[in-house]
């Protein structure tokens, strides 16, 4: 089965690179979308959540958009969740990647100089018995320093009944944390566990309308239970990070300038795909 497992490197590809997995903290000073509050709140808990994007309307568009990829996916051979660096590909989720609103929120905690890089629909169909165990998204990842954030963009709504992501606060200030690796382990969607990971705090269910988004640290710990439920729960992960960030393993071709500039060209910034 073709799952997410197939887009990142290899542990020993990674073992091989010189990362910073350290948090940095958000350094921005006057916010113009979120509110300083939310930006202190980010640096201590390592989310930020609930912010409206889309209303009913255009939310229900681009649900009807993602029904019909999903459809051509599954068709193909693919599966709910081999839909990865969508940007590349289909011009809509390159314009979702882009979309000035979910920017001005990334750009109030990365900095004016943003880079979109990662675009991946984690679609959980009713009754899918997979989990995504506890893990830090800076495990996977051949980037440095560790500055990502990831937007998670509700397509239905989320919530506890239909598996809603789950974070531990304040844990991305442990910084990068032991895994075990679980790869034949097919009840989990990702690779790798963090075991113990409740002894680190107390979990948050992160229930979200469709149209809302989250915004995580990529050292915050986070995971969802399987969806036992009916209704299908689809999110799409947008990854942005500040463009002074360097991506080895080819990486860099993925990264689209979303803000700013990126003065020393290390990011493509290749344009929108004509592809629907």
């Amino acid at each position: 089965m073709e799952t997410p497992r197939k887009f990142i490197p290899t542990g020993e590809e990674l073992g091989k690179l010189q990362r910073d997995l350290r948090f940095h903290p958000s350094t921005v000073e006057n916010p113009q979308r979120l509110t300083a509050q939310q930006v202190a709140g980010f640096n201590r808990d390592g989310y930020v959540r609930r912010m409206r994007i889309f209303d009913t309307v255009e939310i229900a568009e681009i649900g009807r958009y993602f029904d019909g990829l999903l459809e051509r996916t599954l068709a193909a051979g693919g599966n709910s969740y081999s839909i990865s660096t969508a940007h590349l590909t289909y011009g809509r989720v390159w314009d979702l990647l882009t979309e000035p609103r979910i920017v001005a929120c990334v750009r109030d905690l990365i900095g004016e100089n943003a880079i979109g890089w990662g675009s991946h629909f984690f679609c959980k169909l009713p009754g899918d018995g997979r989990r995504v165990a506890w893990h830090q998204d800076a495990s996977y990842w051949p980037l440095t320093p560790s500055k990502v954030v990831t937007v998670w963009l509700a397509i239905d709504d989320a919530d506890v009944e239909n598996a809603c992501m789950r974070f531990i606060p304040g844990s991305h200030r442990y910084g990068h944390l032991t895994y075990a690796l679980r790869e034949d382990d097919e009840s989990n969607v990702l690779s790798q566990v963090v075991e113990g990971a409740e002894g680190l705090g107390e979990p948050v269910d992160v229930e979200l309308k469709a149209g809302e988004i989250s915004i995580h640290s990529d050292l915050l710990l986070h995971g969802s239970e399987a969806n036992a439920s009916r209704r299908r729960r689809c999110g799409l992960t947008l990854r942005y990070c500040p463009a002074d960030v360097r991506a080895e393993l080819g990486w860099n071709a993925k990264g689209v300038v979303v803000s700013g500039a990126d003065a020393s060209g290390h990011w493509a910034n290749p344009g929108r795909p004509s592809q629907g």
